[in-house]
């Protein structure tokens, strides 16, 4: 299984009047922790579309179990349990503060096609660079 970590701070403008942060900007959280778990491989999502392949998001759970504040430094820990075999891809995500986890995401997304929509698989390059983390 490849995991990475990145680490930020809440920016002000990411919090509500009680210096919160406002539940939709986890979304954005979550999206910066798979474009830098990518970067760690040497890969981005630029390169993935060049290969002519677009990733949506089709489905993401998230779970809120402490609240994130202004200025708090933040984890966000992006892992993908299963090497893809077919047009999904499902990562596992966390979001930790002061040594304890305030949130967690499942996210999945789709390989399409960028041309036709339709379903695709991981570009060969990508799996490639993730194979050797996945073998026994």
């Amino acid at each position: 299984m490849y995991t990475s970590e990145f680490t930020c701070r809440v920016r002000y403008a990411e919090t509500d009047q009680m210096q919160v942060v406002y539940h939709g900007n986890y979304v954005t959280y979550y999206e910066v922790g798979r474009t830098e778990w990518t970067r760690t491989l040497g890969f981005t999502y630029q390169k993935m579309e060049e290969t002519g392949i677009i990733m949506p998001v089709v489905r993401m759970h998230m779970d809120f179990l402490r609240p994130l504040q202004y200025d708090d430094e933040i984890t966000i820990k992006t892992s993908l349990p299963k090497l893809p075999n077919d047009h999904r891809v499902t990562f596992h995500q966390e979001i930790w503060n002061n040594g304890k986890i305030a949130s967690k995401a499942e996210v999945t997304l789709y390989f399409l096609d960028r041309k036709t929509m339709g379903k695709a698989t991981i570009p060969k390059v990508l799996e490639e660079v993730l194979l050797p983390y996945y073998q026994s």
